[in-house]
């Protein structure tokens, strides 16, 4: 293609679009597709809860669950440089709702706002996240304004996930460090393979999960020295879908309805798990496998990948407009 039909980018002023942050620029950022862009930025699958969520006497401007974790994420925007006043509220507001992860969206971040954002990374353990991102508008010639957002400040994974490791007594064993060099492997694998099922950070346990599109529900991919098939010891992976909390049990019925057609769309059969006495389920796949064999792994993770995008495929579109009927 000819270089002289290259269009030439032009940045906007976000007021052209947004008048009032209130009434303009927080339901924006509410609706589906642009929480999508967003979460897309800092990695993490978004879900709507709240807009102008009551703290006290104050509002914060939206409330999101983390689908992969069902923990709570505020955001945090306006639309113009950032101020101390929004950083006291994001703090206010982050402490009464519980926050887990904490974005804070402006036009611009002053180099000390930035500064403090890391600093709060720094010494805050592995369960709190705090983002800052600017937002800006983009357009070439008369085509529609597209917005962009870029990472000002966020947590330093590695760091967090080695402070983690390190904070047991004695410190981390030899198998918890075995996982953790696995899933930081299997992502990497993940990432190389260009997949549809975004990783979370990789810690030192024997799962790790992946959002779906429905807070309550997640893909989980399991490597275990238990076999779940002969309830004895021996090796094994597992690629799950995990559903918790209080509709677990209804939307495990309404899946099963659909049994026979989901365990043909995947192309394999699953386990359903479905115990009296406990609120979760689980549907899953397995297979025999030693993870503790390092020369095998590369096999592990083509099976786990191919499974959970499978699953994620056939799953996501289902999960996300399920239908509960009531609880008997």
């Amino acid at each position: 293609m000819s270089t002289n039909n290259l269009g030439r980018l032009k940045k906007i002023d976000l007021r052209e679009v947004w008048s009032s942050e209130a009434a303009g620029f927080t339901p924006w950022l509410a609706q589906e597709e642009n929480l999508k862009l967003l979460g897309e930025t800092i990695g993490i699958d978004l879900e709507l809860e709240a807009q102008e969520k009551e703290v006290g006497p104050f509002r914060a401007d939206i409330l999101c669950k983390d689908t992969a974790t069902d923990s709570w994420v505020l955001i945090e925007n306006q639309l113009a440089r950032t101020d101390h006043s929004h950083l006291g509220q994001l703090l206010t507001y982050a402490a009464g709702l519980e926050a887990v992860t904490v974005v804070w969206v402006a036009e611009r971040f002053t180099e000390e706002h930035r500064a403090t954002l890391d600093w709060l990374n720094e010494r805050t353990d592995e369960k709190i996240n705090f983002f800052g991102l600017e937002v800006e508008l983009w357009r070439i010639g008369d085509s529609p304004i597209a917005p962009k957002f870029n990472i000002i400040s966020q947590p330093n994974e590695w760091s967090r996930t080695v402070q983690q490791a390190a904070a047991g007594a004695g410190g981390i064993s030899a198998h918890k460090q075995l996982q953790l060099k696995f899933w930081t492997a299997f992502r990497e694998h993940m990432e190389a393979k260009g997949s549809i099922v975004r990783c979370q950070k990789p810690l030192p346990q024997h799962w790790t999960n992946y959002a779906i599109g429905r807070s309550g529900i997640h893909l989980t991919s399991i490597v275990s020295t238990w076999n779940s098939e002969t309830n004895s010891k021996g090796p094994e992976i597992r690629a799950e879908l995990y559903l918790d909390g209080p509709n677990a049990k209804q939307e495990f019925a309404a899946l099963e309805k659909q049994k026979e057609n989901l365990e043909t769309a995947l192309g394999f059969p699953l386990t359903w798990h479905n115990p009296e006495n406990k609120a979760m389920c689980r549907l899953y796949t397995r297979q025999d496998a030693d993870f503790l064999n390092e020369a095998l792994w590369p096999q592990h993770f083509e099976w786990l990948r191919q499974r959970l995008e499978t699953m994620h495929k056939v799953f996501a579109p289902i999960v996300k407009n399920l239908k509960l009927e009531p609880a008997e």
